[in-house]
């Protein structure tokens, strides 16, 4: 068995890598050791996560996707959420998240047949609750959000979020340079939907006479 971390924030803003501290305290705690990081800057509520699918493709059955909190797996619709779950059972990979006790023990040694198939059917129940709550946190932040700046426009103080100028010129300067994406997400902890924007904009560019 082995233990993969996955660490997610939703923006550049974030730090994705806060919670490693915790994930690594709780796993010294239980003698288990972290085999893997899987770090990334996207959204709970998209299923284009590189890092996350890079996890699973090294998983091998019974390993554990260790998180700090269910909602940094998902913030999904029910149909993307049932999709991820068919994913992790079809690889016999074991979610533990550390706001979820009842997943804990699936960190821990193996237990008899009837045990484990108890566990696995408490642990889903959670994990379901957990993930609609979690999806209904994000629609009602981003319908708040949504009329925040439908308010904000009638009264003509909306600007929209500033732009890391400075952070993007040395982005573009990477990627016109050739450099590989996943040095640039490295080196600088933008996400791939930046860099996405960024080499569109370059492609747009008007060529210099």
């Amino acid at each position: 068995m082995f233990v993969r971390a996955y660490l997610r924030a939703s923006t550049d803003e974030q730090d994705a890598s806060r919670a490693r501290a915790d994930l690594e305290r709780f796993a010294a705690e239980r003698g288990l050791a972290v085999a893997a990081w899987y770090v990334e800057n996207e959204s709970g509520a998209s299923l284009k996560r590189p890092e996350l699918f890079r996890l699973l493709a090294d998983a091998k059955p019974g390993d554990v996707l260790l998180i700090e909190q269910v909602d940094r797996l998902s913030r999904l619709n029910a149909a993307d959420w049932e999709r991820l779950k068919r994913e992790l059972g079809e690889r016999q990979v074991r979610v533990v998240a550390l706001d979820l006790p009842t997943s804990w023990m699936m960190a821990g040694k193996d237990h008899d047949a009837f045990t484990a198939r108890m566990f696995d059917a408490i642990n889903g129940m959670m994990l379901d609750m957990l993930a609609a709550v979690a999806r209904k946190d994000y629609e009602d932040r981003r319908r708040r959000q949504s009329q925040g700046i439908a308010k904000a426009k009638a009264g003509g103080a909306y600007r929209g979020r500033k732009e890391d100028a400075e952070r993007n010129a040395g982005i573009v300067a990477m990627l016109k340079r050739g450099v590989p994406w996943s040095q640039i997400v490295a080196s600088t902890g933008a996400s791939r939907s930046t860099l996405a924007r960024l080499a569109k904009r370059i492609a747009s560019a008007p060529l210099a006479s």
